[in-house]
């Protein structure tokens, strides 16, 4: 977590939410972001509630509280999106705490209430011991439908960038992710990655085999990447799932079930053997996540009931916050489709 950067990139900027003063920043942040995005002056004034309360709300109840801030598009309007993630203690019941009045520290306790009622959108999932991710939304008007993809990145710690970048792109009835891991950390990673990206969003549509392709005869002029491309394919039944390097990718059926999903040796950029595609079933209600290395294998589903039900956002941060890393930049994402 660092200071504040005066160009806030589309990934957005995180905090570690430990005193008043913190929330003070986030409070600001939130506001240029949204002038920013020429979001109305009304809008901006009641985001400026959500940030101030979510951050407050760390400050006083949370353990290891930290906020992502980052801007939310669609072709037609703009939004400000604010991930709240803590460490614990958690909430026993979340009904009562969105009740305003309620309060765990001998407060007013309207904080929940305020942050929901300026919300566009907003989920929230919390487990006793564990702690709570929140998700909020504000958009200048009526929010978009909610994404079929969603994904977090978080920078190794004394850095200011992360060198992991995600990203989803719909192409010619074609839904495929993309997960990259720039090699080693800091601005030169996360140039290989931005350019993974970039690549990926341009590049016609076509096989995850032949992306992947794309992608490794574009970065030589980068330090390379580990990175793999998704593709969900519901009419098919089936993911179909190419990569080079150490990115992994699992499909949750939900009936509890998880598949593990293939990458191949290599650094996209530098050095491949084989780019190969595999398939894999894609039933109805499954979950596709990938993550980078910094985010460990062994977070199990079935340790967080309902989690799975639950937005794509909020799945996002309780895989990172319980299963990244703090020696590496840490990426996940996570996709559903109905």
């Amino acid at each position: 977590m660092a200071s504040v950067p005066e160009g806030l990139l589309d990934e957005g900027v995180w905090f570690r939410v430990e005193a008043a003063g913190t929330a003070a920043a986030v409070r600001r942040t939130a506001e240029r972001l949204a002038a920013g995005l020429a979001m109305p002056q009304g809008r901006i004034a009641e985001l400026s509630i959500v940030a101030a309360e979510a951050a407050g709300n760390l400050v006083k109840h949370a353990q290891q509280g930290i906020i992502l801030l980052r801007a939310t598009r669609t072709a037609e309007q703009a939004g400000v999106e604010l991930i709240a993630i803590d460490s614990g203690p958690g909430i026993a019941d979340v009904q009562q705490a969105l009740g305003d009045g309620h309060s765990t520290a001998g407060t007013l306790g309207i904080g929940l209430g305020a942050i929901l009622r300026q919300a566009s959108r907003w989920d929230m999932y919390s487990l006793p011991g564990r702690g709570t991710v929140l998700a909020v939304q504000v958009w200048a008007d009526a929010p978009p439908e909610p994404p079929w993809a969603a994904g977090l990145t978080r920078p190794i710690t004394g850095e200011t960038v992360s060198g992991d970048a995600v990203a989803s792109r719909e192409v010619d009835g074609r839904r495929q992710l993309l997960v990259s891991d720039g090699l080693g950390h800091g601005g030169l990673a996360a140039a290989a990655s931005h350019e993974a990206v970039r690549v990926f969003r341009q590049t016609p549509a076509g096989s995850p085999a032949s992306v992947v392709e794309a992608l490794h005869r574009t970065l030589g002029h980068t330090r390379g990447a580990a990175l793999a491309v998704a593709e969900l394919d519901p009419a098919a039944g089936l993911v179909r799932y190419a990569g080079l390097g150490n990115i992994s990718g699992t499909v949750f059926g939900p009936d509890g079930a998880r598949r593990g999903m293939i990458s191949m040796p290599g650094i996209a950029g530098h050095q491949r053997r084989q780019i190969r595609e595999y398939d894999y079933p894609l039933v109805p209600g499954a979950v596709v996540v990938m993550h980078s290395d910094g985010v460990v294998d062994r977070w199990n589903p079935a340790d967080y009931p309902g989690l799975l039900t639950r937005s794509l956002e909020v799945v996002a941060g309780t895989v990172l916050r319980d299963a990244g890393t703090r020696r590496d930049d840490a990426g996940v994402l996570v996709a559903r489709l109905s």
